[in-house]
């Protein structure tokens, strides 16, 4: 069966789920099977029990040929059924077939029975053919339409064959007409009952296969975030950080959910993420002459080129086994030997460096561009990890990286330029030449030799367009910019976040970093919300759900699956948990008042047989109409909610009417307390009238002078009139035990209890106390058996023993459907359960993604990737034209950074810079400063800017307070952290001060990289914003010209620093803004 729900899958309707094909298997194999092969089961011990009964009460084979040969071909036909049913591709072929089988052979047994002995009664085998009717809906695996078809042949042909053949043989029975509406009343209602059970079971068994459904997508999801997770966090950071940070992020998330304190790490200090590594190279490469290039190119051609570029470089980085640190600007930051140690890790970064020189010179070749590669390496000790809570970017800090970084500047471009150290790792395995420690200060001083690296390999073929010259399209001058950009797209780099999954939607308006790592969490509204148009996706979830669900037809298809759920007892079928078990029991049943209606339609159809059959007297009257009142009151009460808005409109007093049916069904022993009542009433009443029939009780009822004191008939015949109704009321009973079991979401234990109650006390009333009502209706029947030493009558035509027969069949039939429904009830409460608990976890890790994609991007930049319909193949990039950039550095923590066993080898240095640059991040969450977003950290330095969630390039000219407002925010938060760092200060007794630098212009944003993606802006007034922080004053704010007078006009005070020479742009005039936030009382005056 589970092999045939693999292929399934385009059986589905509607394309939308596993499909109805897939239900149906898990129909058959969850519930179909099991209720066969118990129906098999208990028909096969039925015929068993007949025909030991038959030969111990001493009955003669030659009298009874056929009741045997019928009885014994059944027990065959049953057993050899249940062998096929065993089958898996029996059943799940031939099931129809099977069905059919033991129909016809439960019908021709019941036709036996009753045309076995020339005396026919109306009631004759009533009791079986109810079973067959009930059967037919409840036991056999049948639709709903074969179901009523089958069950109406079974019942009309037992009334139309009685009233053809007792009209025609036995004309003069007593109350014949009364019988045959009483066997059409019996028959009316089991078919109802059985129609309803079957119909609330397939509703049962369609909304746990809905809540599997769910449960298994929602595992699928969960598996599926998990995975994103890794992705996301492992592109910015190694396993072994990352699996730190992931842990304390989630228990930080779940704070909020538990509604538990907040944990506070020790000391007071935030976490550190930095781990010391030894014997690694530190590579640094910047791309000579790319900023002239860049300022030719479009926001997309920048873009482009800079994640083609550093694409190939992170190609080239793995394949010699070197991890990318970051990317600063066009500079590229590596390390081999990291995270794992490497013997070779000089050699790579080595091997590295000079396959960057060569693909540059390559590019240089192809297009005639004018750059070059400059690579500076250096080998030694490093720490390494991530500072601060936002924009985490894994970071390595030494005394040994400042001297790879100083290599690289004072390296000579196209050639690869080591430190002694590295050569000495080297073996001998390049030849070098020697450049000594050149004219730096810095390489004297610590006695540092260099060398330039000769590549082994032969040099290249110049590609074409080597000369330089510029290419020529259509009669027109293809730009440089537009010739490099088409060279570095047939490199095909992977772009950013390629990998992501389309489904995880992320709100473009959530909460930064700082505040998930607060106490105050947002938890909602942070659900996936599933685009149609992403239908790759979603039919990739629903082959893992099919693919799961198949799984579980599987599992089920052990054919004991109620013993196998690590979750049920497999004998009380009770929770392992008793909080789970006290959640289910005090579980809302909304359908309950649908269960009393069904006991009070038995209730009903018990009174109108009783009525037609039974002697009337004022007993009768008296039960059924206080019984009925009662009915009424029970009725009313689980019913009155559906009319609330009749009662609202009623007196104020009685409002609260309306709420007892909501209180029926959602209390748990107010509901067992109304359904023990329901079930006794209708047991009770299903026989209590038999003991107000108006016959005697004697010893030999066939030898009893006090039958003649009965009334006759016309006939002469003595009290069959009312010895009748005594099989009716069996039949009465049977329907009380088919009422109980219609309690679906009752507890089990209750109606078990129930059911083994009738059966002891019917059997025991019927067998025993008032067997003799039985034997005089038996003994009028068979005259003969009054004789002494007469077997008497065949045991299918004695209505006590038939009847104590037919108690047992339905009580073990009805006990394999309570339990049935039971474990489907309890099964789907389990699904919802763990789909709540799974979907408490989704709703965590969708939080988690959240945080973890905006602590690589901004959140407005995180939704173009993720939250929308968009390409992964088209790169992100954005120009705006006033966007505010800040550089905050603390030039003075170089010189208190230090390695030594004391310090710990510099973590206790960078467990300080920790503290400060996440109380900088911790600004942000503040609201003042949600437009300023954090772009990175470069060492010590800070980097900021305000201005990038504004619209690009606004239409129409907007006035200069509303576009450059944002400006003076950055000003005010630069004034912020220098507060923040006095107030560290003095915790730590020192005296750190920030040199910061602010700029503001047209600026190019944008995300590079595939393997570790970073969103960094690019520009001449990012450029301008650096210098302004490396040409600063300690403790002062830099501006300049331009940003100034748009402070001015803002209200802020500027003093003028006056002209200073900045490296690459000349003279520049400058400007310090005043940090005591002091307005100028002439916000229009321009500085001067």
């Amino acid at each position: 069966m589970a092999g045939e729900a693999r292929g399934g899958w385009t059986r589905g309707k509607g394309g939308r789920g596993p499909g109805e094909h897939l239900y149906q298997l898990y129909h058959q194999v969850s519930q179909q099977f099991p209720l066969l092969v118990s129906l098999l089961l208990v028909t096969s011990a039925a015929s068993l029990a007949l025909i030991i009964l038959f030969f111990s009460r001493g009955m003669v084979f030659r009298e009874s040929v056929a009741f045997v040969v019928v009885a014994i071909v059944g027990l065959l036909v049953f057993v050899g059924s249940l062998g096929l049913a065993c089958s898996e591709r029996v059943f799940s072929r031939g099931m129809k077939a099977l069905s059919l089988l033991t129909w016809a052979a439960l019908v021709t047994l019941g036709y036996v029975f009753i045309f076995e002995s020339p005396v026919v009664s109306a009631w004759d085998q009533v009791y079986f053919f109810l079973f067959i009717t009930f059967s037919v809906y409840t036991m056999l695996p049948l639709g709903v339409r074969d179901a009523v078809i089958l069950s109406s042949l079974s019942s009309l042909s037992h009334l139309v064959a009685l009233s053809v053949y007792l009209s025609r043989y036995r004309p003069t029975q007593a109350l014949l007409p009364h019988q045959l509406l009483a066997n059409a009343v019996l028959f009316v209602c089991v078919s109802a009952l059985g129609v309803y059970q079957k119909l609330q079971m397939e509703r049962a068994l369609r909304k746990t296969f809905k809540d599997t459904l769910n449960c298994l997508e929602s595992r699928m999801k969960l598996e599926s975030e998990k995975r994103q997770q890794d992705h996301l966090l492992l592109s910015v950071l190694p396993v072994y950080i990352a699996l730190e940070m992931k842990a304390e992020i989630m228990d930080r998330l779940r704070v909020p959910r538990e509604g538990g304190p907040h944990p506070d790490t020790p000391n007071n200090f935030h976490n550190l993420y930095i781990k010391h590594h030894r014997h690694v190279s530190i590579l640094y490469a910047d791309i000579v002459g790319f900023t002239r290039l860049a300022s030719e190119c479009s926001p997309k051609e920048l873009v482009l080129m800079l994640n083609e570029l550093f694409g190939k470089f992170d190609q080239i980085a793995k394949e010699n086994e070197c991890m990318r640190i970051k990317i600063l600007g066009d500079c590229y930051h590596c390390v081999s030997g990291l995270p794992v140690s490497l013997p070779t890790h000089a050699t790579s970064c080595v091997w590295m460096g000079l396959d960057m020189c060569r693909v540059v010179r390559k590019l240089r070749g192809a297009t005639g561009v004018d750059i070059n590669m400059r690579v500076g390496v250096h080998s030694g000790n490093v720490l390494c990890g991530v500072l601060g809570l936002q924009k985490w970017q894994y970071d390595v800090w030494s005394h040994d990286v400042t001297l790879a970084n100083r290599m690289e500047a004072r390296g000579v471009p196209g050639r690869v330029h080591i430190t002694d150290a590295t050569l000495s790792h080297l073996g001998g395995g390049f030849e070098v030449e020697d450049l000594g420690s050149l004219s730096d200060p810095h390489l004297k001083e610590n006695s540092v030799n260099t060398y330039l690296v000769i590549d082994p390999r032969p040099p290249e073929q110049p590609g074409e367009g080597g000369s330089g010259s510029a290419d020529v399209e259509g009669g027109s001058v293809v730009r440089t910019s537009a010739r490099v950009t088409r060279y570095l797209e047939s490199w095909g780099a992977a772009k950013p976040f390629a990998h992501l999954s389309p489904h995880i939607a992320l709100p473009i308006n959530t909460p930064s970093m700082d505040r998930m790592r607060g106490k105050d969490v947002p938890m909602g509204n942070l659900g996936s919300e599933w685009n149609p148009d992403r239908g790759r996706s979603q039919r990739k979830l629903e082959e893992a759900v099919h693919d799961k669900i198949s799984e579980v037809i599987e599992g089920l298809n052990s054919h004991s699956h109620w013993f196998k759920s690590e979750h049920l007892n497999p004998l009380t079928l009770y929770f392992s948990t008793k909080a789970m078990e006290k959640q289910y029991r005090s579980t809302p049943v909304p359908a309950f008042k649908f269960y009393v209606a069904a006991a009070c339609l038995t209730f009903t159809c018990n009174f109108i047989v009783q009525l037609l059959v039974s002697h009337k007297n004022m007993a009768l009257g008296i039960s059924y109409g206080v019984t009925f009142f009662f009915f009424l009151l029970v009725l009313f009460t689980c019913f009155v909610g559906d009319f609330s808005r009749c009662t609202e409109k009623g007196p104020t007093p009685l409002h609260w009417v309306s709420g007892l049916s909501g209180a029926v069904s959602s209390r748990g022993p107010l509901r067992v307390a109304v359904a023990t009542l329901v079930m006794a009433v209708v047991l009770g009443m299903a026989l209590l009238n038999l003991f107000f029939l108006p016959i005697p009780s004697g010893h030999d009822p066939c030898l009893d002078q006090n039958l003649l004191s009965l009334p006759m008939n016309e006939t002469g015949m003595v009290g069959e009139e009312i010895l009748i109704a005594v099989p009716y009321y069996m039949s009465c009973c049977l329907l009380a035990l088919v009422a109980c079991s219609l309690f679906f979401q009752v507890n089990f234990e209750l109606k078990m209890v129930a059911l083994v109650l009738a059966l002891v006390v019917y059997n025991v009333i019927f067998l025993h106390t008032h067997a003799h009502l039985s034997d005089a209706y038996t003994c009028l029947l068979y005259p003969n058996s009054t004789l002494r030493g007469s077997p008497g009558p065949n045991v299918l035509k004695d209505p006590k023993v038939m009847g104590s027969f037919s108690f047992f069949i339905f009580f073990f039939t009805l006990l394999v459907l309570v339990r049935q429904n039971e474990f489907c009830c309890r099964l789907d409460f389990l699904w919802k359960w763990k789909f709540r608990e799974e979907r408490d976890q989704i709703e965590t890790m969708e939080n988690l993604n959240r945080v973890l994609l905006e602590n690589v991007l901004p959140s407005h930049v995180a939704a173009q990737f993720v939250g929308q319909d968009r390409r992964n193949e088209d790169l992100y990039h954005q120009s705006y034209d006033c966007v505010c950039i800040l550089f905050a550095s603390i030039p003075d923590f170089k010189e208190f950074y230090s390695e030594s066993d004391v310090n710990r080898e510099g973590l206790e240095c960078l467990r300080l810079l920790n503290e400060i640059i996440a109380d900088f991040d911790e600004l942000l969450s503040k609201p003042k400063y949600s437009g300023v977003e954090k772009i990175k950290t470069i060492g010590s330095t800070y980097m900021a800017a305000s201005g990038l969630t504004a619209t690009p390039y606004p239409e129409g000219q907007q006035d200069t307070e509303r576009c450059c407002s944002h400006i003076g925010v950055m000003v005010e938060f630069a004034v912020a952290l220098m507060g923040k760092l006095d107030s560290i200060n003095k915790h730590s007794f020192n005296d750190f001060q920030l040199r910061i630098g602010i700029n503001h212009g047209p600026v190019v944003a944008g995300v590079i990289g595939a393997h570790k993606p970073q969103y960094d802006i690019w520009g001449n007034s990012v450029n301008v914003a650096s210098r302004m922080d490396t040409t600063g004053v300690l403790g002062r704010i830099q501006v300049t010209e331009e940003t100034a007078r748009v402070l001015r006009g803002l209200g802020h005070t500027c003093h003028n620093r006056g002209v200073i020479t900045v490296k690459g742009k000349g003279e520049l005039h400058t400007y310090f803004v005043s940090t005591d936030m002091s307005r100028s009382s002439a916000p229009g005056t321009s500085p001067s």
